[in-house]
């Protein structure tokens, strides 16, 4: 389970964090979705916590600004609903969580269309989920609107660690023209506790791949 783990902070190079194609498969498919996914659920309560009391008494923010229209961050609570909309101009919410991480501490999908924000979720298994090629295609032409009304998009999972980070590096992939290694740097530069592991690191490879094939067919 080691290499399936690792992880990559901001000091990482990604470039030098290699795993062979067949033992990542090998270490990988021990780890069935189901098991994943149970868990993530017994692991919630006591991550959320965690990173709570982390923000209160370090110098993690629950959320960062990346850029101009979004931002990265953890669970939105609602004693920041007003904070985001209001200093943030935040108009647009894209959660990467399952449904028992938003039960009772996030507004609802109705709550936020109420108070005049858009809500696009995208069901992700944390720590070893990675988006659908059509979840990102969602997301990105989502963020694209608000970014061209000038309004903000606040992403994220529970921690805006992992799943959201990865949703924000293919964006910085595909609106700055950057490799993955560049957009992910870039991430953690803004939010230094920011994580992925091997299967968002390959994922956000391909991601870049195929945007650069598109971009350069020659």
């Amino acid at each position: 389970m080691k290499e399936c783990c690792s992880c990559f902070g901001p000091d990482a190079d990604l470039n030098h964090l290699e795993v062979s194609r067949k033992k990542r498969k090998r270490i990988c498919g021990s780890m069935p979705w189901i098991g994943s996914y149970v868990f993530s659920r017994v692991a919630f309560y006591p991550s959320l916590f965690y990173n709570y009391c982390m923000s209160k008494v370090s110098s993690r923010n629950w959320y960062d600004r990346i850029d101009e229209t979004v931002i990265l961050g953890a669970l939105p609570l609602r004693p920041i609903t007003k904070t985001l909309i209001n200093q943030e101009n935040v108009r647009g919410i894209i959660s990467a969580n399952l449904d028992h991480e938003i039960k009772h501490f996030t507004p609802t999908e109705e709550e936020w269309r109420q108070m005049g924000v858009e809500y696009l979720r995208l069901k992700i298994v944390d720590f070893v989920g990675t988006p659908s090629n059509e979840q990102i295609s969602e997301a990105l032409d989502f963020i694209d609107r608000y970014k061209k009304k000038g309004k903000s998009v606040y992403v994220h999972c529970k921690a805006g660690r992992t799943r959201s980070s990865t949703i924000v590096a293919c964006y910085l992939i595909k609106a700055n023209g950057w490799d993955d290694v560049t957009a992910w740097h870039h991430i953690v530069s803004c939010r230094a506790h920011a994580r992925i592991f091997n299967v968002q690191r390959e994922f956000l490879h391909q991601f870049y791949l195929s945007n650069k094939n598109l971009d350069d067919p020659a």
